[in-house]
């Protein structure tokens, strides 16, 4: 059942002969294209035609305007001449000449100046215009539907991937740090749309008409904050069901589980089709799992991982490359198009419509990280679980497992519970042997390393922080309710500080951002963790007094989540505090 290369073209070049009735309705893609390029140098060649007959019109207005001029400097020469003639003369010629001459040179003039005036050269809008228009609807019409068509080869394509679908992520934030251990991948269906949706928004703009190029970038605005935005987030949708533990291509709590097997062997899921296909090119056999070695099945799922991650991936990319988009049309537009004009103003504010269809790709980024996170975090609870020695931490399977990166799987049991059991009741012996000793924080931080890591250095650094930050809110959480169930010797509440200090260190080796590096913005990134911090500093006090001028300044510094109820409840787990004293303590007002 496997495909192999070949299989994977002849399938798409099948799918994408269906072209969901493009052909029916507008005829061959290639001749509409064609018909369409010389369709836009008929409306440039109009609209070079119009622009210059109305800037020849505009020439002569000035050039009348200009005469006009010159007549008024003319008649007010000759009337200073005849002025000066006047005072030369006697009084009589004086009285003789005034009524007659002055009145045919200097109102003459002023009745001409008003007729010509109302002379319209060329109206506001000719019949070539109207014409014109309704050649720019027509266009824009097959302009759409051909970009739909382009779209819905990329989309098919994408269905059947193989090694030429994926190519290394290219935006600018991958490559600013972590850039050396990781590998992230996209697939071509964004940089196809977008190439699609750039050509024809920019041939339409080449036509020099501003109602066309408006129409086509409303289109497109459109087409990629509607169409393709629903294509990618059900991508993501598939990427989080491909990779969910021990269905998919995660580990279980059994490991990488017969389930996880059969899937990466398997040709259900399109956004994982063409994975055996790889693998036979490369020399393994395929479609008899007894006969593949173990590092066979490592490096076909981690391709599967990172195939996976691609669909994630790509609504960042898709972010990104839509926004360059709107900068590239602006400049074009200003290039093009004569500034401060009405309908230029106009083809504006339908290219910075890009920058809603960008915010809408982030907040569906986000969206599909919840969704991921929300897949993997049952797992992760298990493995807080597991650590911590909580009932229901256990399966029962005393046999050790390894998942397919070859390291060990913690696994439930009597020897998983008895071996790592959270307990901060601690004295002199017992708290020298948690020093010397690998602790439960250790053992559930490598076995969250394990689980998360294959998919983290798979994503692109935004979401691979986002992933972390997710789980360790998750694991903080479910940290936080076992926390409550210790009681606490001074030496337990020191043991404690030093398993969130590494805990806070495993998340900051693993976040790529310089801004999430330090514990400040690492606890307000993730409010769990900061709870967790906060408890720490709390039950470490040396007595009472100083837990209410820690609360105080805290609360002060803004820095500080949990209420005087928890405050209580955490304080008397101290052995060495009494309940009632507490009571009466933290009697001060939640504000």
């Amino acid at each position: 059942d496997a495909l192999g290369g070949v299989d994977i073209v002849t399938r798409r070049n099948a799918a994408q002969r269906e072209d969901c009735g493009f052909t029916i309705e507008v005829g061959n893609l290639s001749d509409v294209d064609a018909a369409l390029e010389e369709w836009a140098l008929v409306m440039q060649h109009t609209e070079s035609y119009e622009r210059f007959i109305r800037h020849a019109s505009r020439e002569v207005i000035k050039a009348r305007k200009l005469r006009k001029e010159q007549k008024r400097e003319e008649t007010r020469r000759l009337k200073e001449m005849e002025e000066a003639n006047s005072h030369e003369g006697t009084e009589e010629s004086t009285l003789l000449s005034t009524p007659t001459t002055p009145r045919k040179k200097v109102m003459d003039p002023d009745d001409e100046t008003d007729q010509e005036d109302d002379i319209e050269i060329l109206p506001p809008h000719t019949a070539l215009n109207e014409v014109a228009a309704e050649i720019g609807g027509h266009y824009s019409s097959l302009e759409r539907c051909l970009l739909l068509a382009g779209m819905q080869r990329a989309f098919v394509h994408a269905n059947f991937p193989d090694d030429s679908t994926f190519t290394e992520v290219a935006i600018g934030n991958a490559h600013h740090y972590g850039a050396s251990t990781r590998s992230a991948l996209q697939t071509n269906l964004v940089e196809e749309c977008l190439f699609a949706a750039r050509r024809s928004t920019l041939r339409a703009f080449a036509t020099g008409h501003a109602m066309t190029a408006s129409a086509a970038a409303n289109v497109c605005v459109d087409v990629l904050g509607r169409v393709l935005l629903e294509v990618l987030t059900r991508r993501a949708e598939l990427g989080a069901s491909l990779v969910k533990p021990g269905e998919g291509l995660l580990d279980g709590q059994s490991g990488l589980g017969q389930a996880a097997f059969s899937f990466a062997r398997s040709t259900a899921g399109k956004g994982l089709r063409g994975v055996q296909g790889a693998a036979a090119r490369a020399g393994a056999k395929v479609g008899d799992a007894g006969e593949e070695t173990p590092e066979a099945v490592r490096r076909r799922t981690l391709l599967g991982v990172a195939r996976a991650a691609a669909n994630f991936n790509d609504l960042e990319v898709v972010a990104d490359y839509t926004k360059r988009l709107e900068v590239n049309f602006l400049r074009e537009v200003d290039a093009g198009y004569p500034p401060r004009g009405h309908d230029t103003e106009q083809l504006r504010m339908c290219v910075k419509g890009l920058g809603g269809v960008v915010e809408s790709f982030v907040q569906a980024s986000s969206r599909s990280m919840e969704g991921l996170i929300s897949t993997i975090l049952p797992r992760a609870r298990q493995i807080v679980n597991d650590a911590v020695g909580q009932e229901g931490g256990g399966t029962g399977a005393h046999h050790a497992a390894s998942n397919f990166l070859g390291g060990p799987v913690l696994t439930g049991g009597a020897a998983a519970v008895t071996s790592a059991v959270l307990d901060y009741n601690l004295d002199e012996a017992s708290f020298e042997l948690a020093q010397i000793s690998e602790g439960y924080i250790g053992r559930m931080c490598s076995s969250l390393d394990e689980l998360i890591e294959p998919l983290r250095v798979h994503l692109v650094p935004k979401l691979s922080d986002d992933l972390v930050i997710g789980i360790l809110g998750g694991v903080s959480k479910r940290l936080e309710a076992a926390i409550r169930k210790s009681k606490f010797t001074p030496l337990g509440a020191i043991s404690l500080d030093s398993d969130i200090r590494y805990l806070m260190n495993f998340a900051k080796d693993r976040i790529d951002s310089p801004e999430l590096k330090s514990n400040m913005t690492l606890c307000k990134a993730c409010p769990p963790l900061a709870r967790l911090n906060q408890i720490t500093l709390l039950m470490n006090v040396e007595d009472l007094e100083d837990a209410l001028d820690l609360i105080s300044v805290s609360k002060r510094k803004g820095n500080w989540d949990l209420k005087l109820d928890d405050a209580k409840i955490l304080l008397s787990l101290r052995v060495d505090f009494e309940g009632s004293k507490v009571n009466d303590l933290l009697q001060i007002d939640e504000e």
